[in-house]
């Protein structure tokens, strides 16, 4: 597995990889449109040039945070989403970031466990902000694992050591 910044790596390949996961350029939560040409991040690509996991970030000055936008990973358990979670606690902290913040939608119970165990905390609830996100991008579902409605967001936070 070979970790790359998004400087050091196609924005076109990437522009793609997250239009297949996300059937857009943009992602849409209660903290902003973003758009993927607009980010960081990093990627992990595999022996064959394939993108298999990717993680976008934006830095919020004013609150001192690094946000994950987004946090993709196709081959689950080899430890690409925990290692691409470490490349964005080392910008962080080499930005002057005090935490880093994230949201989920209410449905993704697998990126809950996941965040939680690597130290993520619950912090807010964005009631009926998918609701709000689909007049923007009406291609979010409806429902998501295992038939749970898309609703709400939910917003983490992990703080960083001083």
């Amino acid at each position: 597995m070979n970790f790359r910044s998004f400087q050091d790596y196609s924005i076109d390949k990437i522009e793609q990889f997250f239009i297949d996961q996300w059937s857009s350029p943009e992602i849409v939560v209660s903290t902003g449109i973003y758009h993927i040409r607009n980010l960081d991040g990093f990627v992990c690509v595999n022996e064959c040039g394939k993108i298999t996991g990717l993680v976008s970030t934006q830095i919020h000055e004013d609150r001192k945070t690094i946000e994950i936008v987004s946090l993709d990973s196709l081959d689950e358990g080899k430890g690409i989403g925990t290692k691409l979670i470490q490349l964005v606690e080392q910008t962080a902290r080499k930005k002057g970031c005090k935490g880093i913040e994230l949201i989920s939608t209410n449905d993704n119970l697998h990126a809950v466990r996941f965040y939680q165990k690597r130290g993520f905390r619950l912090v807010k609830v964005h009631l009926n902000a998918v609701e709000k996100a689909r007049k923007y991008k009406p291609s979010i579902p409806l429902t998501g694992d295992n038939g749970i409605p898309i609703q709400d967001e939910w917003e983490f936070y992990k703080p960083l050591d001083e």
